[in-house]
Protein backbone atom coordinates (compact mmCIF):
# COMPACT_ATOMS: atom_id res chain seq x y z
CA UNK A 1 0.00 0.00 0.00
CA UNK A 2 1.51 3.52 -1.26
CA UNK A 3 1.09 6.43 0.47
CA UNK A 4 -1.59 7.75 -0.93
CA UNK A 5 -3.95 4.96 -0.14
CA UNK A 6 -2.96 5.16 3.58
CA UNK A 7 -4.22 9.17 2.95
CA UNK A 8 -7.03 8.17 0.75
CA UNK A 9 -8.12 5.66 3.57
CA UNK A 10 -8.31 8.04 6.25
CA UNK A 11 -9.83 10.89 4.35
CA UNK A 12 -12.56 8.00 3.57
CA UNK A 13 -12.48 7.09 7.13
CA UNK A 14 -13.56 10.78 8.27
CA UNK A 15 -16.05 11.58 5.60
CA UNK A 16 -18.68 8.35 5.84
CA UNK A 17 -18.89 4.94 7.01
CA UNK A 18 -15.82 2.63 8.72
CA UNK A 19 -12.86 1.66 6.66
CA UNK A 20 -11.24 -1.38 7.28
CA UNK A 21 -7.26 -1.51 7.80
CA UNK A 22 -5.00 -3.66 5.01
CA UNK A 23 -4.02 -6.40 6.12
CA UNK A 24 -0.78 -5.46 5.87
CA UNK A 25 -1.12 -2.80 8.65
CA UNK A 26 1.40 -2.99 11.52
CA UNK A 27 3.63 -5.21 9.48
CA UNK A 28 4.41 -2.61 7.01
CA UNK A 29 7.10 -0.80 9.20
CA UNK A 30 10.44 -2.89 10.03
CA UNK A 31 10.64 -3.44 13.68
CA UNK A 32 13.47 -5.32 13.90
CA UNK A 33 15.69 -2.16 14.95
CA UNK A 34 18.33 -2.50 18.00
CA UNK A 35 16.37 -2.37 21.77
CA UNK A 36 19.57 -1.54 23.15
CA UNK A 37 22.99 0.01 21.20
CA UNK A 38 25.94 -1.67 22.66
CA UNK A 39 26.32 -3.76 25.60
CA UNK A 40 26.78 -2.11 28.45
CA UNK A 41 26.82 -2.65 32.73
CA UNK A 42 24.69 -1.05 35.01
CA UNK A 43 26.97 0.97 36.19
CA UNK A 44 28.46 1.97 32.71
CA UNK A 45 24.54 2.89 32.00
CA UNK A 46 24.47 4.96 34.95
CA UNK A 47 27.70 6.64 33.51
CA UNK A 48 26.39 7.49 30.14
CA UNK A 49 22.61 8.90 31.90
CA UNK A 50 24.83 11.04 34.07
CA UNK A 51 26.97 12.16 30.72
CA UNK A 52 24.01 12.80 28.58
CA UNK A 53 22.24 15.39 31.38
CA UNK A 54 25.14 16.96 31.58
CA UNK A 55 25.47 17.18 27.83
CA UNK A 56 22.17 18.86 27.64
CA UNK A 57 23.44 21.32 30.46
CA UNK A 58 21.12 19.60 33.29
CA UNK A 59 23.10 19.56 37.23
CA UNK A 60 24.16 15.96 38.05
CA UNK A 61 24.61 15.18 41.84
CA UNK A 62 25.14 11.65 43.48
CA UNK A 63 24.12 10.59 46.56
CA UNK A 64 23.55 7.55 48.70
CA UNK A 65 20.15 7.82 50.05
CA UNK A 66 21.10 9.18 53.71
CA UNK A 67 22.72 12.20 51.95
CA UNK A 68 19.94 12.56 49.92
CA UNK A 69 17.83 15.39 52.55
CA UNK A 70 21.18 17.16 52.95
CA UNK A 71 21.79 17.09 49.66
CA UNK A 72 18.72 18.86 48.58
CA UNK A 73 18.53 21.26 51.72
CA UNK A 74 21.97 22.58 50.12
CA UNK A 75 20.71 22.72 46.35
CA UNK A 76 17.95 24.67 47.50
CA UNK A 77 19.85 26.74 49.93
CA UNK A 78 22.14 27.65 47.17
CA UNK A 79 19.18 29.23 45.09
CA UNK A 80 17.41 30.60 48.22
CA UNK A 81 13.90 30.20 46.98
CA UNK A 82 11.06 31.88 49.12
CA UNK A 83 8.96 28.58 48.92
CA UNK A 84 9.13 25.20 46.92
CA UNK A 85 6.78 23.48 45.33
CA UNK A 86 6.58 19.59 46.17
CA UNK A 87 4.07 16.90 44.89
CA UNK A 88 1.53 14.76 47.56
CA UNK A 89 3.51 11.60 47.09
CA UNK A 90 6.76 12.95 47.83
CA UNK A 91 8.71 10.63 50.46
CA UNK A 92 8.63 13.36 53.13
CA UNK A 93 12.61 12.26 54.50
CA UNK A 94 13.39 13.83 51.56
CA UNK A 95 12.34 16.99 52.53
CA UNK A 96 13.27 16.82 56.08
CA UNK A 97 16.36 18.88 56.37
CA UNK A 98 15.12 21.80 53.77
CA UNK A 99 14.17 24.99 55.52
CA UNK A 100 11.72 26.93 52.62
CA UNK A 101 8.22 26.96 53.54
CA UNK A 102 6.24 23.95 51.37
CA UNK A 103 3.49 24.90 48.94
CA UNK A 104 1.79 21.68 48.23
CA UNK A 105 -0.25 20.63 44.48
CA UNK A 106 -3.03 21.73 44.37
CA UNK A 107 -6.12 21.32 42.02
CA UNK A 108 -7.25 24.86 42.43
CA UNK A 109 -3.63 26.53 42.23
CA UNK A 110 -3.29 28.90 39.74
CA UNK A 111 -0.51 29.59 36.69
CA UNK A 112 0.14 32.80 39.04
CA UNK A 113 0.02 31.04 41.92
CA UNK A 114 2.50 28.43 40.40
CA UNK A 115 4.55 31.19 38.75
CA UNK A 116 5.48 32.68 42.13
CA UNK A 117 7.12 29.22 43.57
CA UNK A 118 10.60 29.33 42.57
CA UNK A 119 11.69 25.72 43.28
CA UNK A 120 10.04 22.12 42.48
CA UNK A 121 11.30 18.63 43.91
CA UNK A 122 10.04 15.84 42.15
CA UNK A 123 11.04 12.08 41.80
CA UNK A 124 10.55 10.38 38.14
CA UNK A 125 9.03 7.68 36.60
CA UNK A 126 12.03 6.13 34.46
CA UNK A 127 15.52 7.89 33.26
CA UNK A 128 16.68 7.09 29.57
CA UNK A 129 20.91 6.99 29.64
CA UNK A 130 21.45 6.90 25.56
CA UNK A 131 19.46 9.99 25.20
CA UNK A 132 19.93 11.86 28.92
CA UNK A 133 16.19 12.17 28.82
CA UNK A 134 14.33 12.21 32.47
CA UNK A 135 10.44 11.03 32.35
CA UNK A 136 7.91 11.93 34.75
CA UNK A 137 3.97 10.26 34.73
CA UNK A 138 2.34 12.25 36.96
CA UNK A 139 2.66 9.62 39.68
CA UNK A 140 2.09 10.83 43.51
CA UNK A 141 5.99 11.95 43.84
CA UNK A 142 6.06 14.10 40.49
CA UNK A 143 2.84 15.78 40.98
CA UNK A 144 0.83 16.86 37.74
CA UNK A 145 2.82 17.88 34.51
CA UNK A 146 2.26 21.86 35.86
CA UNK A 147 4.10 22.11 38.20
CA UNK A 148 7.13 20.91 36.35
CA UNK A 149 6.98 23.35 33.78
CA UNK A 150 6.19 26.73 35.85
CA UNK A 151 8.53 27.34 38.07
CA UNK A 152 12.11 28.28 37.24
CA UNK A 153 14.15 25.52 39.41
CA UNK A 154 13.42 21.59 39.06
CA UNK A 155 15.40 19.07 41.47
CA UNK A 156 14.80 15.82 40.43
CA UNK A 157 15.34 12.26 41.81
CA UNK A 158 16.18 9.31 40.17
CA UNK A 159 16.86 6.25 41.72
CA UNK A 160 19.78 4.20 40.93
CA UNK A 161 20.14 1.61 39.44
CA UNK A 162 16.28 0.73 39.52
CA UNK A 163 14.69 3.67 37.45
CA UNK A 164 17.76 4.04 34.90
CA UNK A 165 17.30 2.04 31.15
CA UNK A 166 19.66 1.74 28.42
CA UNK A 167 17.47 3.07 25.71
CA UNK A 168 13.63 4.57 25.18
CA UNK A 169 12.17 1.02 24.02
CA UNK A 170 12.95 -0.25 27.45
CA UNK A 171 11.84 2.84 28.75
CA UNK A 172 8.24 2.70 26.24
CA UNK A 173 8.08 -0.88 28.35
CA UNK A 174 7.95 0.48 31.67
CA UNK A 175 5.68 3.39 30.76
CA UNK A 176 1.51 3.51 30.55
CA UNK A 177 0.67 5.32 27.16
CA UNK A 178 -2.43 6.15 28.76
CA UNK A 179 -0.65 8.22 31.75
CA UNK A 180 0.60 12.18 31.35
CA UNK A 181 4.03 11.83 30.17
CA UNK A 182 6.50 14.57 30.12
CA UNK A 183 9.37 13.72 28.67
CA UNK A 184 12.79 15.79 29.75
CA UNK A 185 16.07 16.30 28.08
CA UNK A 186 18.31 19.13 29.76
CA UNK A 187 16.31 22.26 31.14
CA UNK A 188 14.05 24.18 28.81
CA UNK A 189 15.31 25.37 25.93
CA UNK A 190 14.73 27.52 22.39
CA UNK A 191 17.04 28.96 19.77
CA UNK A 192 15.76 31.66 17.34
CA UNK A 193 16.36 32.24 13.81
CA UNK A 194 19.92 33.43 14.59
CA UNK A 195 20.46 29.92 17.14
CA UNK A 196 20.62 32.40 20.01
CA UNK A 197 19.97 29.63 22.96
CA UNK A 198 17.42 30.98 25.28
CA UNK A 199 16.62 29.01 28.12
CA UNK A 200 13.79 28.61 30.23
CA UNK A 201 11.07 29.51 27.87
CA UNK A 202 8.92 26.15 28.00
CA UNK A 203 9.78 25.30 31.13
CA UNK A 204 12.69 25.53 33.88
CA UNK A 205 16.20 27.25 33.31
CA UNK A 206 17.56 24.96 35.94
CA UNK A 207 17.64 21.47 36.09
CA UNK A 208 19.06 19.41 38.86
CA UNK A 209 19.20 15.36 38.36
CA UNK A 210 20.06 13.98 41.87
CA UNK A 211 21.42 9.85 40.91
CA UNK A 212 20.65 8.64 43.98
CA UNK A 213 21.71 5.21 45.44
CA UNK A 214 20.49 2.76 48.12
CA UNK A 215 16.86 4.76 48.26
Amino acid sequence: MSSRDVILGRVRRALGGPVEPPSSYGTDVDRSYLREHGGRSVEETVELLAENLADYRAIVHRCDGAELPLLIMRLLAARGPDSVLVPPGLPPEWMSAADPPRVHDRAVSTPAELDRVESVVTGCAVAIAETGTIVLDGSPDQGRRRITLIPDHHICVVRVPDQVVSSVPQALERLDPARPLTWISGPSATSDIELDRVEGVHGPRTLEVVLVSGE
